[in-house]
């Protein structure tokens, strides 16, 4: 009885697990530049002093598909879409740098040129901090040009450069934040090649109608797993009422 029911146990943990992946990947599927997530399950026998008899299921996050969104045209001066392989270099909340697909840019009160989710986007020099402006410009390779407030509107100025990098995908990993980082914590250096589309953004690569698949078998396999469990308590309950006859 006791194997019935652990192994139907770790198949309903797993599956729970898998499905919070799989209901992440949805909510973001309108989130700007998301890359969602993968969700596996395999099969680990328990090692022990006897025979491994016993085989249980362990859910894995074998790591992020970074196939690209569609491109939406916005219009919008702040608005960039990374263009082919790459990404926008920004500071997370532990002050290291990381990398993003979401090109939603804006400018907080401090003059920050940020993501929409309010990640400080890095230049040749850190943060980037621009004055006030009556224009802004974002080149193709990420160079940022302003009208400086009461300026003349036909005279640009260069303030500073985005930082695009395209590291090696294999080694990146998504963190809880939804940003990218590299495996050993090193940042890369600036890659001339990636290039920007301005006043565009990309979308989610989330398929729905996948998702929304795997959603409703994952569902099912809980279901199913939690029908083993019942299952395994009547086994138990027959088998005493067995001992107490005999």
């Amino acid at each position: 009885m006791d194997r019935l029911l652990y192994v139907a146990m770790s198949g309903a943990k797993q599956n729970m697990e898998a499905l919070a992946v799989t209901t992440n990947n949805i909510a973001n599927m309108n989130t700007t530049g998301f890359r969602s997530d993968f969700a596996a399950m395999r099969s680990m026998p328990l090692f022990g002093s006897g025979y491994p008899s016993r085989v249980y299921a362990m859910a894995e996050k074998p790591g992020t598909d970074f196939s690209g969104g569609s491109l939406i045209t916005t219009g919008r001066d702040l608005d960039v879409a990374v263009k082919g392989d790459g990404f926008i270099a920004v500071q997370g909340r532990d002050g290291e740098e990381a990398y993003t697909r979401a090109g939603d840019l804006n400018t907080n009160t401090l003059g920050q040129l940020t993501t929409g989710a309010g990640a400080p986007v890095i230049g040749q020099n850190g943060p980037i901090s621009l004055p006030s402006f009556d224009k802004l410009v974002i080149g193709v390779d990420g160079t940022i040009s302003i009208v400086p407030t009461g300026g003349d509107l036909n005279t640009m100025q260069e303030v500073d450069r985005i930082k695009l990098v395209k590291p090696d995908l294999a080694e990146l990993y998504k963190g809880n934040d939804g940003l990218l980082r590299m495996k050993g914590g090193e940042a890369n250096t600036g890659d001339a090649d990636i290039t920007l589309v301005a006043g565009a953004l990309e979308s989610s690569n989330v398929n729905s109608a996948s998702a929304m698949v795997d959603m409703i078998e994952i569902a099912r396999q809980f279901e199913i797993q939690t029908k083993m469990m019942k299952l395994a308590e009547q086994n138990d309950e027959h088998t005493a009422q067995i001992m107490r006859i005999s």
